[in-house]
């Protein structure tokens, strides 16, 4: 309250001696000179003394301000305050406020607290509230664009002391205000605090929080504030809806907005296209495209007509799962529809399917097409077909078309350069990607995750551990925060070094991060404990991606497998290698043959036999080829002989090199009985040999 008193005391001095002084008004301010009552005003003659605005106030604002807003006039920010006090005493409150909508529009009066503070007194003295709280919704707006609205706000809340109390609908736009701002904490902290103010939030604050939240992706904020809504009997437009579906979508909640469709029919309101297509076309992204059909069937029976963003987000789900013709199909039916046309999105997706298989010929023939269509392609086009080229390998390629967007006055983002700096390190070309990234930073484009992913992978495919490790540290200082892949690179390169102390540490720090670990980041982790001969540690990492309800593929479990069996641990490894059939899994050779050869070493080739029985044909008989190779070499002949003669019981062929191998470890062996048997059932059986590229190691 002192504060407010503070601010109005010059503004009430200058408005006694313009009540008393009714011959020398604003005296104080120097400006002596009486106005002339019939004096015109034009643009070439503007006023000079505070008097002969507020006359000029009261005598243009019933033409509608027009003679105001063409002048210029030359006021301090005192005499600015002076001629608002003094229009809402002698004119009201209507013509005090005109003078208030001209001045703030002006630079040198848009953030001058004072002005904002006696005019809504004066209002609030005329007892005209509602203007008041319209000066200090201006006062908020005004604030906000030079970084003040906090000093808005608490003038706002001052204000109560003056007998201005805080309307709902202020506060709304002060929230508005403040999460256009990106000040959302504040947002949070002023909409927690208004039933401590005097008020509740009404639909529209829990609206633009709820708008809030769905721009930062906080979904179970979204979520919680919805419940609130329904118990409070709240009701919600279409508008929030679809913030709210797209937001979901982002986040993969797919399930979540099936749930959420229901309850909208519930409360009366149909989802528009613009929902459905969100919904479709984040089913899209994570490759449910059939399930993206089936939504769009449901769109149809609303008697909703998709439009060219449904189709262009179901013809991209279509290119990204590899079924490019069909979208081509459904690529060519908007081609002929005289609703919508393919526009430059459209296009785009079609290009990637192309790119994706590879068929860069037909994606420069879209290009073309789109030109031709009248279309201009845009950076994403343009970085969709350089990458296109960069994963071929066509690196010249790609530089022309960069050449080309630039000379269509395209520029190329970082995505663009992200593109040819990858194509690069997968031609080993490191030093011009970082040359060609110079060339991005000095064209004022910066790093992002992506950039800094790509280069510490290709560091850590060179084993360039410490260089790596320095472009994190430079990634989280430059606020590119890692993402699971970025740290699952890392770990899988310090895990391939058997440096677990660092693997633990980078696991530990993106699980504080609240980063969810893929089936690759476990992988890595459980390889590199059984290389490094702490199997239970492996298995300890094991459980917890169970847990976490992360699948295991046949790499963890023949990781697994393969660091149990070198600790000769051969019934957990046994064990592990069934559930792995059990869930459909192939083991990997390397699996199979370690733990059948670890039976053959302790005499259990028998066992070793039943574990293969699973197999199909193909890969039985490659396993069975390297066994009997492997088992020979190492001198364990008896084991290797049940092998290659259920080999000739089974398939009555034998490859070449298999037989040769079986022969000469039965001649070190002094095993000649044995070989003289095999080739005595050889000649008499007359079998075939094979040689089946599928059995060569």
């Amino acid at each position: 309250m002192r504060f407010v008193r503070r601010l109005l005391r010059p503004c009430f001095h200058y408005y006694y001696f313009a009540c008393t002084n009714k011959t020398r008004p604003f005296a104080d301010l120097g400006l002596l000179r009486q106005p002339s009552q019939d004096r015109i005003f034009t643009p070439q003659s503007p006023p000079r003394t505070v008097s002969e605005v507020c006359n000029l106030i009261a005598q243009t604002y019933e033409d509608g301000n027009q003679k105001l807003r063409s002048l210029h006039v030359d006021l301090t920010g005192e005499q600015a305050v002076a001629a608002v006090a003094l229009l809402a005493e002698t004119e009201g409150s209507m013509v005090a406020l005109s003078f208030f909508r001209w001045a703030v529009a002006r630079p040198q009066f848009r953030h001058f607290l004072r002005f904002y503070v006696t005019a809504a007194c004066s209002l609030v003295g005329l007892g005209n509230l509602e203007k008041a709280q319209e000066v200090m919704s201006c006062m908020a707006v005004s604030f906000s664009e030079v970084g003040r609205l906090k000093e808005a706000v608490d003038m706002v809340f001052e204000m109560r002391s003056q007998g201005l109390p805080i309307s709902i609908h202020t506060m709304n736009l002060v929230l508005r205000v403040a999460v256009g701002s990106g000040l959302i904490e504040y947002a949070e902290q002023l909409f927690a605090e208004m039933p401590a103010n005097g008020m509740y939030p009404n639909s529209c604050s829990f609206k633009t929080m709820i708008a809030a939240y769905c721009r930062q992706g906080r979904v179970s904020d979204v979520e919680r504030l919805l419940r609130t809504v329904e118990e409070r009997g709240h009701g919600i437009d279409n508008v929030t809806c679809t913030l709210v579906v797209d937001a979901f979508c982002k986040k993969g909640y797919v399930s979540w907005v099936f749930r959420f469709f229901r309850k909208m029919l519930e409360i009366g309101l149909v989802p528009n296209v613009i929902n459905y297509t969100a919904l479709i076309d984040a089913l899209c992204k994570r490759g449910s495209v059939k399930q993206g059909f089936q939504v769009l069937e449901e769109m149809v029976g609303w008697g909703l007509k998709p439009n060219v963003y449904t189709h262009t987000a179901l013809i991209d789900g279509l290119c990204k799962i590899g079924w490019t013709d069909r979208a081509f199909r459904l690529f060519l039916k908007l081609v002929r529809s005289n609703s919508y046309k393919p526009n430059v999105c459209t296009y785009t997706a079609m290009i990637g399917g192309y790119c994706k298989e590879s068929k860069l010929n037909r994606a420069e023939m879209l290009l073309t097409r789109m030109r031709e269509q009248g279309l201009t392609p845009n950076t994403n086009t343009y970085t969709t077909l350089i990458d296109g080229h960069c994963k071929a390998g066509n690196l010249e390629r790609a530089y022309e078309l960069m050449d080309q967007m630039t000379s269509d006055s395209c520029l190329p983002n970082i995505c663009t350069y992200n593109a040819v700096i990858h194509g690069l390190c997968k031609k080993g070309r490191i030093r011009e990607a970082y040359r060609l990234l110079q060339v991005a930073l000095n064209k004022g484009l910066q790093m992002d995750k992506v950039t800094y992913t790509i280069l510490i992978s290709e560091h850590c495919k060179r084993d360039h551990s410490s260089r790596a490790m320095e472009l994190f540290d430079e990634m989280v200082e430059a606020g590119c925060h890692p993402d699971i892949h970025t740290y699952t690179t890392l770990i899988a390169s310090f895990c391939k070094q058997r440096n677990m102390v660092e693997s633990e540490r980078l696991f530990e720090r993106c699980l504080k991060l609240e980063l969810v670990p893929t089936k690759q980041t476990y992988t890595s982790m459980i390889g590199g404990y059984c290389r490094v001969g702490k199997v239970t540690s492996a298995l300890r990492v094991f459980e917890k991606m169970i847990q976490h309800g992360c699948s295991a593929d046949a790499i963890t479990y023949g990781a697994l497998v393969s660091g149990l069996c070198k600790e000769s641990r051969l019934d957990e490894a046994r064990a592990l290698y069934e559930a792995m059939l059990d869930k459909g899994l192939v083991p990997c050779e390397v699996s199979r043959i370690t733990l059948a050869y670890e039976y053959c070493k302790r005499q259990k080739s028998n066992v070793a036999l039943s574990l293969l029985e699973r197999l199909d044909q193909k890969q039985w008989t490659r396993t069975a080829n390297i066994l009997v190779r492997k088992l020979g070499f190492e001198g364990h002949v008896d084991a290797a002989g049940m092998f290659i003669n259920k080999l000739l019981d089974e398939h009555r062929s034998i490859d070449p090199i298999t037989y040769a191998a079986f022969i000469n470890a039965c001649y070190e062996n002094n095993r000649y009985s044995t070989a003289s048997e095999l080739s005595e059932r050889i000649s008499k059986g007359a079998p075939s040999f094979v040689k089946d590229n599928s059995t060569i190691t």
